[in-house]
Order: structure tokens, then sequence, then C-alpha cells
């Protein structure tokens, strides 16, 4: 990539299908609606857009519903055709029996919800958040191929399905004649490598993109988190209500050490760790989109300059070196829902 270059947005198809994202998209998860007041998520939204990025992910359970609608407060006034609008469903928006999983009531009435919280017509993308093990598939997908058919929803998608399960949507959708899935949405970092395995190889075959979540490994790869010191005032390590669970594996003293040891990588590179991280991400061609989420605008404009950075095969050989066996692999980590009592 010619110098001049580095910094400016790049777009990639999603999947196979004819729909470009930008290759960093912006998420909402954790931060609207709960960590951060809507002022700075507006400013951070309008910085992204200011950026060049145009692929917006959520869902209606972040922050029960309220990441939802400060994104589409967020984005009301864009031309809707010039930004993609991607929103998920599975996890629970209420309390009844019904309010949660891929039931067709759920599905629909989950739309319907999300669609008058975006301020839209229409989603681009409508993404399975989890695999339901007690609805039948058949259900599912015709519900999606519905509202594909209602002009509701444009793409269907997953996110952290394993790859047995993903082939089996696909082929029931060829059966059934419904539209495939065209993207995961998976956990993917230098650290938390379970998709390369079996996801990826079958999702290249199928004509599947990865919209990567935590490419930054929920911070830990920026290198604020540091060997035996506590983590940051107001960090997602502090945050109990909602990142710290999630962080909290990638926090041993082992991985946090071989993390500052890329430091020396990221400066011959020009980059900064976050860059770095999200250059690696976006160095394997099945990843359409990374997602970053964001506390601050000056993190958007930080971030955005890993797009079109190439990393060459030795500094890649390098990184595995240093890394080494903290990375986890094991594609039975996808992260699956626990199956109702």
């Amino acid at each position: 990539m010619p110098a001049d270059r580095v910094g400016f947005m790049e777009f990639r198809h999603l999947g196979r299908s004819g729909l470009m994202v930008s290759e960093i998209a912006y998420g909402n998860w954790i931060t609207h609606g709960s960590q951060i007041e809507e002022e700075t998520a507006v400013a951070c939204v309008h910085a992204a857009l200011e950026e060049g990025i145009t692929t917006f992910d959520t869902a209606d359970a972040y922050a029960k519903t309220r990441a939802e609608e400060v994104l589409g407060r967020a984005l009301s006034g864009q031309r809707r055709e010039s930004v993609e609008i991607f929103t998920k469903v599975f996890w629970p928006t209420g309390d009844g029996p019904n309010d949660r999983g891929l039931s067709r009531k759920h599905i629909v009435e989950s739309i319907n919800g999300s669609l008058r919280r975006l301020g839209t017509d229409y989603v681009d993308l409508y993404q399975a958040h989890r695999f339901d093990y007690e609805t039948p598939l058949e259900e599912t997908l015709r519900a999606f191929d519905d509202l594909v058919r209602q002009g509701k929803v444009l793409y269907v998608g997953v996110s952290e399905w394993r790859a047995d399960e993903i082939a089996k949507a696909l082929k029931i959708a060829d059966e059934m004649g419904f539209d495939r899935i065209v993207s995961n949405q998976p956990q993917y970092s230098m650290l938390w490598r379970v998709i390369e395995a079996e996801i990826v190889p079958l999702s290249r075959q199928e004509g599947i993109g990865q919209i990567v979540f935590s490419p930054m490994a929920q911070g830990v790869l920026t290198g604020k988190y540091r060997p035996g010191s506590a983590p940051p005032p107001g960090s997602r390590a502090t945050d109990e209500k909602s990142g710290a669970g999630f962080i909290k594996h990638l926090l041993r003293d082992e991985t946090l050490a071989r993390v500052q040891d890329l430091r020396p990588i990221a400066d011959e590179a020009g980059l900064t760790m976050a860059q770095l991280a999200l250059a690696w991400v976006l160095r394997n061609s099945n990843v359409s989109a990374a997602i970053i989420g964001a506390s601050r605008p000056e993190q958007i404009r930080d971030n955005v300059k890993a797009a079109g950075f190439e990393l060459d095969a030795e500094l890649v050989r390098r990184i595995d070196d240093v890394l080494g066996d903290t990375v986890v692999r094991d594609p039975a980590r996808t992260a699956s829902p626990p199956r109702r009592p």
C-alpha cells in the first residue's frame, strides 16, 4: 500500500455478496446507553463518519435496547443510502418466555422494535446473535427470509455460530430456496484465533465474510494493561456491569507480558499498538470488517489509520513468535449460548 494511501478508508465486499462495507466498522456494544453519555456517543459516531466509516453495528440487547436508540439518533440526518446499519437478535429484550431466541415470534417483534429505535425502514444486515438450540433452524431461516422479502432486511448473517451450525443453515437455505447467510460476527484477534481452524475455511468456500469484534482483545492489545499491575481506573476490566467478565481470561500476567513485547514491533512498523492489532486482523482476506468501539472521538481517529496498512510476512511471523502459546486457537471455544433449563 503506498504511503500516501495509508489511513484512508478502504472498502470490502461482505462475503460474496454485492454489499460493500468499510473495512473498519464502528460498534456500540457496552459503550452507548451505558458507559458513556449520549453527547459523547454522538460525537464518536460523527467522528467515525468523518473518518470514512460507513458501517455501524449494534444489537437490540445492547444496553437493554438503549444502544440502538442512541445510534439511531446519532445517525439521524445522514443520507440513509450512505451508511450500512447492522443489528442482531437473540438475547432477551424483555421478561416474557418469548422475549429471547430465534423463534418467528421473537424475530418479527424484534426487527420491528429495532427499526423503530434505529429510525429506519430497513437494516442492511440482520444477524442471529447466537445459535438457538430451542427453535427449529428451518423456522428461524424462514422468518429471516420473510423479512428479506418484505424489505425490512437486506442481508442475513450470524454471530458466534460454530462451523457445523453454519453449514447446516446453508444446506437448509439451499434446499428451501431461502437467502443464504453472507456473514459471521466472531471474536477474532492476535490472541483469539478460534475461527481459523474451521470457520474460515468453510466461509471461504461458501462466500461468507467475517465481521470481527474485539480485534484489540477488549483493549488488552493496546498495551494499557500491564503484568503485576491493577487495571487502569475506568478501563473495561473495572466495569463489573459488563466488560470485566468478558476480559478476565485475557488478563493473565503471562499474556500481558507477551503483549508488552509487541511494542518494538509496532514501533518498527510506525503503528500504535491498537493500529497493529487492527492491521493484523485485516490482513486476513476472509475478514470483511473489523469492529472498533470508542469512548472518545480521538480513539476513532487513531484507529482508522490502520486502514489500508499491509503487514509484511516477516513482521507477522515475529508477532506469532512473541505471543507463542498464549494464543487461543481451539474452535470449541466459540461462544455458544447455554441451553435453557
